[in-house]
């Protein structure tokens, strides 16, 4: 029998064990299984992180190079995503109970195409001239804030490693990553087979504990700080960093509404639906968590919703026939099950779903069965509140107005979905809407090219995009006087 992989930590580009000598198990959601360990860093661990990284960026090996000369270390690393795919797959699948198909056609081809996106990028990041009509020449540069400190959620490990990554490193910051405790075996193990790409210290990884998440947030040598995760980590966090005033860039929590108008194509709006609340077990801050549907076709979208769902296949995440795998463990299976209770106590209606499978197979790991509550109120706490997990609350509305107070009556404004053939009613409804994404007719769309972020307590700052580029780097202006001789205009003036 092999002995159990070891993950360490990645700083100053050397793999070390964490200074407590503590590790992590990390356990298959589909079996119960411990299939590795990772360390666990602690406080002066992250401060050693964090002191690799701003050396390197002084010494400027990275900072310095051109942003095509970087552009073509970013490539290359999305080279290896995909020359290790099959294997961050598996890991991937294994470690968060992702479906295989999941994590092979969506995780890591995305991770891959984000690093060869950003890799590409040069103009964006060019000085920009600017139309001035004194006698002066403006220009506009970006710089690199310096030491970036990054900590994602564990939903979706490998995609949040390239988004914050990627764009950080084309911009010439370091970085200390900080992947979920939950989920780090595939991103660690990215981080091994990249681990030459890139000069010693301008990329390192901690993993474990929250105390290393903190520490990241306080140090006064973390120039910025992005976070992907629940709303009040992301206020802890802002609490943390506000002794030093960094940077942030929050993307929190949501309760994205999923409009559907009786003018829509039912069957496609059906699988849409199904899609923005199951796909990855439910556990995304997009997920279309209220189904708001028009009272003239309310029953019998239900009906249809409902019979889909309850056909779904239910199994182990690395069966290539599992449409529908387990949750990424069973304390967070059992913090979704206290949330049904919640529903039905409240007066929902259960119509499907809501309890862990029948069956022997699904007894070690952290199975759920998908769940839907019809005849919700959207005061009720199963509509209001992150549930994170596959439960659907179903609203009825009767008129368009009355759509767009109940989408945009809650404390999140992530993302929201509109289905209707009527384009001047999906513009319409789209500019109302106060959330950060807006899908017609479509689920989950996610674009290098095109910001994400939220409003209101789903954070902000964006991911993705020049929006998203922009965000870690520095933009000053330069201006020049351009009289003739070089003439001051400030000593004109008296």
């Amino acid at each position: 029998m092999s002995e159990m992989k070891k993950y360490n930590l990645f700083i100053d580009g050397q793999w070390i064990a964490p200074q407590a000598g503590e590790y992590i198990d990390c356990v298959n959601p589909s079996t119960g299984e411990v299939i590795a360990q990772i360390a666990k860093a602690n406080q002066k661990d992250t401060q050693g992180a964090i002191s690799a990284a701003k050396t390197a960026f002084k010494d400027g090996q990275w900072s310095k190079l051109s942003v095509k000369e970087r552009g073509q270390r970013l490539v290359k690393i999305a080279d290896l995503i995909r020359e290790y795919a099959k294997e961050l797959g598996e890991l991937e699948s294994k470690n968060t109970g992702k479906t295989i198909k999941h994590t092979t056609f969506i995780d890591v081809p995305t991770c891959a195409e984000t690093f060869e996106y950003f890799g590409k990028i040069e103009k964006e990041l060019s000085d920009r001239k600017l139309n001035i009509s004194a006698p002066v020449d403006s220009s506009v540069s970006y710089e690199p804030i310096g030491v970036v400190g990054a900590i994602a959620a564990w939903n979706y490990p490998l995609i949040f490693f390239g988004w914050k990554v990627a764009p950080a490193l084309i911009v010439g910051n370091s970085v200390v990553y900080k992947p979920s405790s939950l989920a780090s075996v595939a991103v660690v193990r990215l981080a091994e087979i990249i681990q030459d790409v890139l000069p010693r210290g301008v990329f390192n990884i901690i993993t474990g504990s929250s105390e290393a998440g903190k520490e990241l947030a306080q140090s006064a040598d973390v120039d910025m700080l992005t976070f992907t995760g629940g709303t009040k980590t992301g206020q802890e966090i802002m609490k943390n960093a506000s002794s030093n005033t960094k940077r942030l860039c929050l993307e929190l929590g949501g309760k994205s509404p999923n409009i559907v108008f009786a003018d829509c194509d039912m069957d496609v709006a059906v699988g849409g639906a199904m899609s923005a609340i199951f796909m990855n077990q439910g556990q995304m801050c997009v997920a279309g968590s209220r189904l708001l549907l028009e009272d003239k076709i309310y029953d019998e979208f239900l009906e249809k919703l409902s019979e889909k769902t309850k056909s779904l296949n239910i199994g182990d995440a690395s069966d290539a026939t599992t449409e529908f795998g387990p949750l990424t463990n069973t304390a967070h299976r059992d913090a979704v099950l206290s949330f049904i209770e919640k529903g039905k106590k409240e007066g929902a209606r259960l119509v499907c779903g809501g309890k862990i499978p029948d069956g022997i197979e699904f007894q070690k790991g952290a199975f759920l069965e998908p769940t839907i509550f019809a005849d919700v109120k959207n005061s009720m706490a199963i509509a209001q509140e992150e549930i994170f997990g596959p439960v659907l609350s179903v609203i009825k509305f009767s008129s368009q107005d009355e759509a767009i107070e109940i989408a945009n009556d809650s404390k999140y404004g992530l993302a929201a979905m509109v289905w209707t053939k009527d384009k001047q009613k999906a513009e319409e409804v789209s500019r109302q809407l106060r959330c950060g994404t807006v899908w017609v007719n479509t689920y989950g769309g996610f674009y290098n090219e095109a910001p994400f972020g939220g409003y209101k307590q789903s954070g902000f700052g964006r991911e993705l995009g020049v929006e998203g580029l922009l965000e870690y780097a520095q933009a000053k202006h330069i201006c020049r006087d351009a009289t003739p001789g070089g003439r001051s205009l400030v000593t004109s003036w008296f």
